[in-house]
């Protein structure tokens, strides 16, 4: 399990801020890697806690930017989107509590871990028409104080961090393997492709 451990700390450093933030991106938007971004960013500033800033910051943005793209799809569709999407229920209830508390219930589920529902009240913010930048202020809040909060205590901690992440990847080892390889890959594929793309465009005489 070492080995495992200390193979996705290789590829979290090789993807480094950039990859925090795809990964918080699609977890916040159309995919789901529940605390993944979290135990990877916590891992790194275990380690490089001089960085901490840099780690944290990039999964808040890609949250943030991911929280805002499907927000920006329920408000264009509408109330009608949502039902579509979602159980009755669950849209019913996420109203009810978004006209009792406002943007609260934007803010506080996007610092709370899972299993707290993040998404459906993102949604529930885009069909109510909620202000962009009302929204903004609220998603970056709570995510602000998440990936920042959780930063500030990784480089405090330093070695009980690391070990946290190690009892995680031991019991969800198979997901975190399909996701890091997936977006290393993807990284190796994006560097490929624009070196034959850099090539053939120098051959050209175009310049990129």
């Amino acid at each position: 399990m070492r080995g495992f451990f200390d193979w996705v700390m290789r590829v979290a450093e090789q993807l480094g801020g950039p990859g925090l933030g795809l990964i918080a991106f699609l977890d916040s938007s159309f995919l789901s890697f529940p605390e993944i971004p979290d135990l990877l960013m916590v891992g790194l500033v275990a380690k490089y806690p001089d960085r901490m800033l840099w780690y944290a910051a990039w999964p808040t943005v890609g949250s943030i930017i991911g929280a805002y793209v499907i927000y920006e799809m329920a408000r264009r569709g509408g109330e009608a989107f949502l039902r579509r999407r979602l159980h009755e229920r669950h849209v019913d209830r996420a109203f009810a509590l978004f006209r009792k508390y406002g943007l609260l219930v934007v803010a506080i589920p996007s610092i709370m871990p899972p299993p707290v529902p993040f998404k459906i009240f993102i949604l529930a913010a885009g069909a109510a028409r909620v202000k962009p930048l009302d929204f903004l202020i609220a998603i970056t809040l709570g995510r602000g104080i998440r990936y920042f909060g959780e930063a500030l205590l990784a480089a405090w901690y330093g070695e009980a961090a690391l070990a946290l992440m190690g009892s995680f990847l031991h019991d969800h080892g198979v997901a975190v393997l399909c996701v890091v390889a997936a977006l290393a890959l993807g990284a190796g594929l994006w560097i490929w492709y624009s070196g034959r793309r850099h090539g053939i465009d120098s051959s050209s005489g175009t310049s990129v």
